[in-house]
């Protein structure tokens, strides 16, 4: 049996993901995970410098330094899971994402996590930087995970619609038996705002369970305000993170509303998520599932308000399809690296508007 290791930190900047999977057909088995959190100084200073506050200097100490977490973080996972490097024939590594850019006269996108660090340190040939390929020709560098979505959760006989809740939401569309493209976008902040103001006022880092956001009520003229945003009448393809969605945009909007509650602000926040979630999503099928996955699926309140304003279209997790709702990404970015070393392409041009199908990522052989 030949195992794929995924690594994974998004948005949110909590943790890292990892997965130890093997593939056969369109089927795939975990063996192993582990989520390993960032030293909290280390993601604070990450938090910065997704805020455009860490010099050049910085971002360099950040890059080997996130590097070195991811490397231990697979190093441990292989540890718990009693297998041997020879099992394994590579890792993908996401990369943690401090600027993301595709618009513009030079697009880019800055995912750090020195990966000849992970190499090094684990002795696995290691793929990372998936997005700047598919940006070179003409993309936005993300979403990639519907490429894996479609491979793994398509069905011949129901549409399904993958929502992942994480830092930010993002669809993946896949009409029964391919009979349309799939649609793919980010919808706009998922939790990025929700732990930005949480973390903002009570020195948590999550609303657990949305008890904070339960407390309040929604404003109704903040949130005109903030879906006046425009990204969100934008069409796909199109792609977002923190650099847009973060604490001085909440700032920027609270301005006419100095007074409200941090539990009103918060309930806000979970209603434009819902709401920029359910405006987004195709309305063009009546036989669609949608399968959520990501941390928000732990957000109660929300998973309630989603499934209320989904009407008559179900609502549940990818558990339901086999696959654990925290572990949809970190097994992708296996998948993706094992797509790269087999030469097969990683993009859905559909997707994320590249030219055409591209292999991604960047190679350090073990």
């Amino acid at each position: 049996m030949t195992y794929w290791l995924g690594l994974m930190s998004g948005t949110s900047m909590d943790a890292v993901d990892a997965v130890l999977v093997s593939f056969t057909g369109r089927h795939l088995d975990i063996h192993s995970t582990l989520s390993l959190p960032y030293p909290e100084p280390l993601r604070q200073r990450l938090l910065l410098a997704t805020r455009n506050q860490s010099d050049t200097d910085e971002l360099g100490e950040l890059d080997t330094l996130v590097g070195h977490h991811f490397g231990h973080t697979a190093k441990e996972l292989i540890r718990r899971s009693g297998l041997e490097i020879r099992d394994i024939r590579g890792i993908g590594s996401h990369g943690q994402t401090v600027r993301h850019q595709p618009a513009g006269p030079a697009p880019f996108s800055l995912q750090i996590g020195n990966a000849a660090c992970i190499a090094e340190s684990t002795g696995l040939t290691t793929v990372s930087d998936f997005r700047s390929r598919d940006l070179a020709a003409g993309g936005q560098g993300a979403p990639l995970v519907p490429a894996f979505h479609q491979w793994l959760f398509a069905s011949d006989e129901q549409d399904r619609c993958i929502l992942n809740l994480g830092g930010i939401a993002n669809i993946t569309w896949l009409p029964a038996a391919g009979r349309k493209p799939v649609i793919g976008f980010d919808t706009g902040p998922a939790n990025a705002l929700l732990d930005a103001w949480c973390l903002d006022q009570t020195g948590r880092h999550y609303d657990e369970s949305g008890h904070l956001a339960s407390e309040g009520a929604v404003h109704s003229e903040l949130l005109s305000s903030m879906l006046s945003d425009a990204y969100f009448s934008k069409p796909a393809p199109k792609s977002t993170g923190k650099e847009r969605f973060n604490l001085d945009w909440i700032r920027t909007h609270l301005q006419r509303f100095p007074d409200l509650a941090a539990e009103d602000v918060q309930r806000t926040l979970l209603q434009l998520t819902v709401i920029t979630v359910l405006k987004q999503l195709p309305q063009e099928s009546a036989n669609m599932t949608v399968y959520a996955c990501g941390g928000g699926t732990f957000n109660r309140l929300m998973m309630n308000e989603l499934r209320v304003g989904l009407g008559s279209v179900a609502l549940t997790t990818t558990a339901d399809l086999g696959l654990d709702p925290q572990w949809v990404e970190p097994v992708a970015f296996a998948w993706l690296a094992r797509q790269t070393l087999e030469g097969q392409p990683g993009n859905l041009p559909e997707v994320t508007g590249a030219r055409g199908p591209r292999v991604l990522g960047a190679i350090y052989p073990a």
